[in-house]
């Protein structure tokens, strides 16, 4: 199984190359390879899979995508 996240992009340009850009998911921040696309600006959000920017996604699509992540990962209310 497979599983790409949605991220958003703080940075471009870095690395030697500068085919590298930083992401955030969450406060959890990575450097990744934006070489398969072209302008991608920060801001962006990217979908990341294996260290990788495989597409940009629409934003509103990525943020309802990441409040679902959020509602997954919350823990369940204790009955009463």
């Amino acid at each position: 199984m497979c599983l790409a996240l949605p991220v958003k992009v703080i940075e471009v340009g870095c690395g030697p190359a500068g085919d590298m850009g930083l992401v955030d998911l969450g406060g959890l921040r990575k450097e990744i390879s934006l070489a398969l696309l072209d302008d991608v600006q920060v801001g962006d959000y990217v979908i990341l899979h294996a260290g990788y920017a495989l597409s940009i996604l629409d934003p509103e699509e990525a943020e309802r995508t990441l409040a679902l992540f959020a509602d997954i990962s919350e823990p369940p209310l204790a009955a009463p």
